[in-house]
């Protein structure tokens, strides 16, 4: 039998495991800047978590989740996404009771959807998101818009659009449905099946439908920005003169109310206007979510937050021809003549690495002329070489790789002069 992975998942592999780490560095250090904290949750949880708190309308809970009975017949589902577990997570181990608030966290992993497999979507695919908890001030979504800006931003993209929406609060939402339903019910029979059961579940998930998304209803639907009160109208229009405030461009899109019912005042998306990055333009999306913890048994904490694609990150760093340095090289490789030199070379290895210098030596025994191949190809700062001669001598010879210099040195110097020149 042939082995090969599973459809819609990668392999990561050596110099392209690199660019990840690269991008997951940014994450942690913009994160460390805007005092967000990580956290990591179970890679499956209960399915009624998603079920109720993702949104029984959605694609999915309808369509996309990965969801198995265990021993006990206890259904539990892979996480399709990092809102809901995270939620889940500040109530059961009472973050609201910490002092100080809003709690900020982030986390960074694989999710699970049953979906088509394409450029950059995957069915394992890896999530960079964070969650602002307990406050409902409109600075803190503006906070959160800037934040996955600075990522997209200190990554190398150029090409970026903001589109931001409010759904307003739960008496704008009721207001928005009722015009919805009266809307789309006396020809809701042209739409898709889904669309006909999300008429009464939740008639908002209608405008998101990709499969009629060309319906004349569609365009011509009572805009959620008609329907908003007046305690809704002023919350947009502070998150707007924020976003303003601190530089970032976005644009009003009414249509736009993402794909989680959770969703109320602010959401948003950021998208890539970079040529030949595809037809799905979405790089990462987010929105205010109160009332979340109160349906998982917690007290009232407002949220906001978002998710992105890490595979469509460095999709969109392809689009535009962005360069990570994949391979930094190595500090040292160790090339040595004769088998004395070989067994003291195996020490000699320890004692870089434990001073923290990244080094290497030859384990195929190969010739001279093999293991400066091998350092080069490992593109090693240092070349150091090691023979009987030497090593009678307690010296070494250090070539610098990039000029071509080599001198001589005790081998009790070399890590102090290593680290001292690199």
């Amino acid at each position: 039998m042939e082995f090969i992975i599973p459809r819609g998942t990668q392999d990561i592999l050596p110099g392209e495991s690199e660019r990840w780490q690269y991008i997951e560095e940014i994450v942690r250090g913009i994160c460390h800047t805007h005092q967000y904290k990580e956290m990591r949750t179970p890679i499956f949880e209960h399915t009624e978590l998603f079920s109720r708190g993702v949104g029984e309308s959605t694609d999915i809970v309808q369509k996309e989740m990965y969801t198995f009975a265990d021993k006990k017949n206890r259904s539990l589902t892979l996480r399709p996404e990092g809102t809901a577990p995270a939620v889940r997570s500040f109530v059961e181990n009472k973050l609201f009771a910490n002092p100080i608030q809003p709690t900020k966290l982030y986390y960074i992993g694989p999710m699970f959807r049953y979906e088509r497999p394409q450029n950059g979507r995957y069915r394992q695919f890896y999530q960079f998101g964070i969650e602002a908890i307990g406050s409902s001030d409109p600075a803190i979504d503006a906070e959160v818009m800037a934040l996955a800006m600075s990522v997209y931003r200190k990554a190398g993209l150029k090409n970026l659009k903001l589109v931001i929406n409010s759904l307003g609060d739960k008496t704008s939402r009721h207001a928005h449905r009722e015009a919805l339903i009266n809307h789309f019910e006396g020809r809701i029979g042209e739409f898709c099946g889904d669309c006909q059961k999300r008429l009464k579940q939740n008639p908002l998930r209608i405008l998101d439908c990709k499969q009629d998304r060309d319906h004349e209803l569609l365009k011509s639907a009572p805009s959620i920005l008609d329907y908003l009160n007046d305690e809704s109208k002023a919350y947009f229009a502070k998150v707007q003169q924020y976003l303003t405030n601190i530089g970032i461009s976005f644009e009003i899109d009414p249509n736009l109310v993402r794909g989680l019912d959770y969703y109320n005042h602010t959401a948003f998306e950021i998208m890539s206007n970079a040529k030949g990055f595809g037809a799905i333009t979405t790089l990462a999306g987010g929105g205010r979510y109160d009332g979340l913890t109160e349906e998982f048994g917690g007290p009232k904490a407002p949220g906001i937050g978002f998710a992105m694609s890490i595979e469509r990150l460095l999709a969109a760093l392809d689009a535009e021809d962005v360069k990570i340095a994949a391979d930094q090289g190595i500090d040292c490789y160790i090339v040595t003549l004769g088998e004395q030199a070989k067994d003291y070379s195996v020490s000699l290895l320890h004692k870089l690495r434990e001073a923290g210098i990244s080094a290497e030596i030859d384990y195929e025994q190969k010739k001279m002329k093999g293991q400066f191949k091998s350092a080069d190809r490992m593109h090693a700062k240092y070349i150091a070489i090691l023979g009987e001669d030497e090593l009678n001598q307690q010296k070494i010879k250090l070539k610098d790789a990039k000029t071509g210099e080599q001198q001589e040195i005790l081998l009790d110097e070399l890590i102090a002069f290593i680290k001292e020149n690199s």
